[in-house]
Parts: structure tokens; C-alpha cells; sequence
């Protein structure tokens, strides 16, 4: 096993899965935060059928996510041929597409946590702050943020280890080439047809770095109750 894992290959998915793990977590707290509040406060028409879109990745396959983004983003797809036409942009097959495919299927899990701890909030706090001259914008970063810095934590905690496990949207969106899109589960995939020794391997860190998360988000829950 100490071979196996110090090979380049490995180091390469491993590499490769913690960067773009890293980096769809970010994009989640960018676009999930916002789009988590706006589904705990604000009420506007259709606000069901958006939580339904945003939670959507969480009951569909991974593979027909990965197809609805190459449908989507791909070079001939509905906003990819706009992107690729103006901008020279290309998604599919690179490692920004492994980024978007873990973004899509990781961000749900980051605004679910998000939403139900802003609904759990006491919202007088922010009503106090604006009647005292604070603007929407002031009140959310100075009262709402730290009020539900533990939600945010946790919901980036498992988006996070959700990206990193990402397997079927990867593979159909990003493809699987070596150095470029190939991360852990990936390699998994790969050497399960070759090496099965390997692929072993690689399943026992990725399995060791699941239940790591998972230990520390459950000392952290029971410790809030």
C-alpha cells in the first residue's frame, strides 16, 4: 500500500481532487449563501419551484447531471456555444468543468444547511440593525453572517467532502484524462479494471477522509445540543 499511494498517479488525482474539491466549495459559498437567503426570507413568486431546482442534484443521478450540463454548458450547448462563440470559453473536458460538475452536485448540500439555520435565526436581530440605519447589505454582513457562521461551516464542510467524492457529473461532463480531469474517484474507477490492489488503496483514503468529516460534523452537533 505505501507504494501504491506515493505513486505519481496518485498524487496526481489526490492533487487534483483536493484543488477542484477546494474550489467548488468556494464557488458554493459564493452563489449558495446568497441563494440561501434569499429562499429563507425574501418571499416572491415561484420561490418553491427554485428550492426544488436548487435541491434538484440531490435526488438526480450524477450521470444525467453530468449530461444536463453538457447540455447546458457543452460546446454545442445552450449557453456553451454562447460562452465559446464570444469568450473562446470551453468547460467540457478540462478542469474547470470538474469544478462546475462539483458544484452542481455539492451545493445543495451547502444551502440546505444554510437555509434551515437562517430559518432557526431570530430575524428581530437584522430588523434592529436596519432600524438603526443599517442597510440590507451591512445588516447581513454584521449581524445575519456571524448568527449563522456555524450553518455556513457545516454545509461547506460536506459540500466539500460531496465534491471530493464526486464520481458520475465528473466523468460525463470533465471525462477522465490523467493529470488534467482524473480525480480520486476517477483513479478509483480506472484501477478497479487494472489494479484492484490499487484501487483498494485508493478507496481506503478516500474512505478514512469521509469518516473524518463526518466524525468532526457529528462532535460538532452534539456539542450545539
Amino acid at each position: 500500500m505505501p507504494d501504491l499511494l506515493t505513486s505519481t498517479e496518485v498524487w496526481q488525482a489526490l492533487q487534483l481532487s483536493l484543488v477542484c474539491a477546494t474550489a467548488a466549495t468556494a464557488v458554493s459559498l459564493v452563489i449558495g449563501v446568497p441563494l440561501a437567503w434569499l429562499l429563507a426570507r425574501v418571499e416572491f413568486p415561484g420561490r418553491g419551484l427554485v428550492r426544488a431546482l436548487v435541491t434538484l442534484p440531490l435526488v438526480l443521478p450524477p450521470v444525467v447531471g453530468g449530461v444536463a450540463l453538457l447540455m447546458a454548458l457543452g460546446r454545442n450547448g445552450v449557453v456553451g456555444h454562447w460562452l465559446d462563440d464570444w469568450f473562446g470559453i470551453t468547460l467540457p473536458f478540462t478542469t474547470t468543468g470538474v469544478v462546475v460538475a462539483e458544484a452542481f452536485v455539492a451545493m445543495p448540500f451547502l444551502v440546505i444547511s444554510v437555509e434551515g439555520t437562517l430559518r432557526a435565526a431570530d430575524p428581530r436581530y437584522e430588523e434592529a440593525a436596519t432600524t438603526l440605519g443599517a442597510s440590507r447589505f451591512t445588516a447581513f454582513r454584521r449581524v445575519t453572517l456571524p448568527l449563522i457562521a456555524p450553518g455556513i461551516a457545516a454545509g461547506a464542510v460536506l459540500a466539500w467532502a460531496r465534491a471530493l467524492g464526486e464520481f458520475g457529473a465528473t466523468i460525463t461532463f470533465a471525462g477522465n484524462f490523467p493529470g488534467r480531469t482524473q480525480t480520486m474517484p476517477l483513479a478509483v474507477y480506472l484501477a478497479l479494471q487494472n489494479d484492484p490492489e490499487a484501487a483498494i488503496a485508493l478507496s481506503l483514503v478516500l474512505l478514512a477522509m469521509s469518516i473524518a468529516v463526518l466524525a468532526g460534523l457529528r462532535d460538532r452537533w452534539m456539542a450545539a445540543s
